[in-house]
């Protein structure tokens, strides 16, 4: 991965957090990340840092890799959010967008098979942890940009329709559970 992208360690605060709600600065963390991949920036910690360097900010197509713990999965920064910064032990992937689209390279590193390579990699045996550099050397299928942009698409449309036959499905359940209690009391 290293030829199209950068992978680099959040940032590492020392101590614990000192939270303000006007501070100037939102720190993410592990915790504002859900099971789906997806980060909430409303709630999102909010400090006081002056010195912090622009090359410490997180950016819309930055990915949030979560490098400690059962999932090991990227997490993709789709909006402006703010000054923001990762925090440690997160690592932050900003990928080369002449190369590979930020969303592809989030759903490359979520598949199943690259989600096992890495498990295989990981290091430590109570916790497991996956180090910058087993993502550098992470290789990366790279089809053409509009190829990328349609597998994304695809991948996309897969998980709407698995939500949404889901929802159907406690529906249909629902239903029929309704129709056999009325059935149930029904006196004859």
């Amino acid at each position: 991965m290293v030829d199209i992208a950068e992978v680099r360690m959040g940032y590492s605060f020392r101590g614990r957090l000192e939270t303000d709600a006007e501070g100037d600065v939102a720190v993410i963390q592990m915790k504002d990340i859900d099971d789906a991949n997806l980060l909430h920036p409303e709630g999102l910690a909010r400090i006081h840092m002056p010195d912090l360097k622009d090359r410490h900010l997180v950016r819309a197509g930055d990915l949030l890799f979560r490098s400690r713990g059962a999932t090991n999965s990227a997490a993709l920064v789709g909006a402006d959010i703010g000054r923001a910064v990762l925090a440690a032990p997160m690592l932050l992937i900003r990928p080369n967008t002449e190369l590979v689209e930020p969303a592809y390279l989030q759903w490359f590193i979520n598949h199943p098979a690259t989600q096992a390579a890495l498990a295989g990699r990981a290091a430590g045996t109570a916790v497991k942890m996956i180090g910058k550099g087993v993502l550098d050397s992470l290789e990366v299928a790279l089809p053409p940009l509009e190829r990328q942009r349609l597998i994304v698409e695809v991948a996309q449309f897969s998980s709407r329709e698995a939500a949404l036959l889901e929802e159907l499905r406690g529906r249909r359940k629902a239903l029929i559970e309704g129709i056999l209690l009325r059935e149930a009391q029904e006196t004859r």
